[in-house]
């Protein structure tokens, strides 16, 4: 691909969270280093984002249902990284394009049900040709799925091989509107009943009742009397967990196996005081929503009350968000290690742009250095398409990516 116009395009630039993907390439990002572009549907937007942002690059417009367009697009460029979603909608164009120009690719999406889709269509031939594929590359499911990864790795460093971890979520922040707009998109797609199964990612193989118990998602909040603290559902798990378990299963195939039953699961962690019955307030409030918005009446309620597709929170709240992720991997024998994954910054925005630009730069830039080699190629995820490189990227760019060095008994 050394041929090709652009390192990068940054597709959806024009949208909230894309506006901060061209920021974070501002910021970061030395034009003799990058060719990078802007692209989107509409000039006019794209431009004014480009002049706002006070950068000097080239502005491509395609229309995300115009295959050709978009085709000369993926074309001229190494990389896509992309935004606009839901991507379920604004996607598979772009995905279509990017396995038949073996163009490598990364977003934002937390759609597993439309990730199931691309699995099925596009890993083998793009596992073919060496082409990484790698949706959830945000806040869904960076933290996760690379935090596992760098977990396992140091347990199998130390000869203590992985039967499970667990992680801890904390955050402050807000929700942006195409955040929302995908998740709505899943309740209208008939999506959600997709999502419950635990193995919805992984490659087809016949998974037992045991082995789906066993990773079956948590339903209620409990007080975890071994960390002493109150837990609850999160409510990206089912996102995430699938993320994981592709992971797991795609690095056995490749002889390079967290564990025999391996398994991971992951929490909202609650100390402060009172923390039981905020627990129990948000996993009802959860329900409570999710029940709502699956009434079209209901729904036609809410919605003009939430944040629309291209708003989200003020810059202050952006801020001042944080996220924190804490994981406990525990070896066969019982022995661990824990981590821990934070930054400031609101987790589905200043995170999640930190996260996908890294990601895209990790292809762009340092192809040769990453798990696999070269060759490696398919649908793949932020740990089997990424692993250490982003990691060491991440830390550079200020996130704290901790693994402790002394063993847990």
């Amino acid at each position: 691909m050394s041929d090709r116009l652009y390192d990068v395009v940054l597709y959806g630039a024009s949208g909230f969270v894309g506006k901060q993907t061209v920021r974070y390439f501002a910021d970061h990002v030395s034009p003799e280093q990058v060719r990078w572009a802007i692209a989107g549907r509409n000039r006019q937007k794209l431009e004014a984002v480009r002049d706002e942002v006070g950068v000097t690059v080239d502005v491509l417009v395609a229309d995300s249902q115009d295959q050709r367009a978009i085709d000369a697009i993926v074309a001229q460029t190494r990389v896509i990284l992309t935004t606009a979603g839901p991507f379920a909608l604004y996607g598979n164009a772009l995905i279509d394009a990017c396995v038949r120009f073996r163009t490598h690719y990364v977003d934002i999406t937390g759609e597993t049900p439309w990730v199931r889709t691309l699995i099925d269509r596009y890993h083998a031939q793009a596992a073919i040709d060496g082409t990484r594929i790698i949706p959830c590359c945000g806040f869904d499911s960076v933290p996760s799925d690379l935090g596992t990864y760098l977990i396992v790795r140091r347990l199998q460093e130390l000869g203590l091989p992985c039967k499970q971890v667990k992680a801890y979520f904390q955050a402050a922040g807000g929700f942006n509107g195409g955040t929302l707009a995908s998740a709505f998109n899943l309740y209208d797609s008939q999506g959600l009943a997709k999502m419950n199964d635990p193995f919805l990612l992984n490659p087809v193989r016949n998974q037992t009742q045991a082995e789906r118990e066993q990773n079956r998602d948590p339903q209620l909040p409990a007080f975890d009397p071994n960390l002493n603290i109150w837990i609850a559902p999160f409510f990206m798990g089912a996102v995430n967990t699938r993320i994981v378990r592709r992971s797991a299963a795609l690095f056995e195939d490749w002889q390079e196996s967290y564990g025999t039953d391996f398994t991971y699961q992951e929490y909202l962690k609650f100390e402060e005081p009172l923390a039981g019955l905020k627990a129990m307030g948000l996993t009802a409030g959860l329900a409570l929503f999710m029940g709502a918005v699956q009434q079209p009446q209901v729904r036609s309620l809410l919605q003009p009350l939430l944040p629309q597709p291209g708003s989200g929170p003020s810059e202050q709240m952006m801020n001042e968000g944080w996220f924190s992720c804490e994981l406990i991997g525990t070896a066969t024998d019982g022995r661990g290690v824990r981590g821990r994954i934070r930054d400031q910054g609101d987790p589905g925005n200043r995170a999640t742009v930190k996260f996908v630009c890294e990601s895209a730069l990790s292809l762009a830039l340092q192809i040769a250095e990453l798990p696999g080699g070269q060759t490696r190629g398919g649908i793949l995820t932020p740990a089997t398409g990424l692993g250490e490189v982003l990691a060491q990227r991440l830390r550079r760019a200020g996130m704290t990516l901790e693994i402790d060095a002394s063993v847990l008994d």
